[in-house]
């Protein structure tokens, strides 16, 4: 259960209900996902979040879409955040992700956690190779 209200278009401020239009418009859906109710509590953090979203997550970019969301996904799994995780799952399955690509990428996200904490663990210097070079 969330800590906080969740908004609506009722009983939101109308800086969020603005949030909330522009999120339906962004998305082409009338859905405005529960993570963005919540935010509407304090409605700048709301805008400002959802402003860095669609920056980042939704503006064009060398990275196509769905390796943005496998990305933002992975993250979610080291975290554990179960809501990013099932939002960013749903919004990758859009982008083309099928059961494959998601074992195969919960595989990766396990060995980089791996090895993460061997190197972490060993503390393992790192190779002066591997360290930017800039003239």
């Amino acid at each position: 259960m969330a800590l906080v209200r969740l908004y609506d278009d009722r009983n939101a401020a109308p800086e969020a209900r603005e949030v909330f239009d522009d999120i339906r418009k962004t998305r082409s859906n009338d859905y405005v996902n529960n993570i963005w109710r919540a935010l509407a509590v304090h409605p700048p953090m709301l805008k400002r979040f959802w402003n860095y979203m669609k920056e980042v997550m939704v503006k064009e970019s060398r990275l196509d879409p769905l390796t943005k969301e496998c990305i933002y996904l992975a993250v979610s799994m080291t975290n554990n955040c179960e809501y990013c995780i099932h939002s960013h799952i749903a919004a990758a399955r859009n982008k083309g992700m099928d059961d494959e690509i998601l074992a195969e990428l919960v595989e990766i996200v396990a060995l980089a956690n791996a090895g993460n904490r061997l190197t972490m663990g060993l503390q393992v210097e790192v190779d002066e190779r591997f360290k930017p070079k800039f003239d």
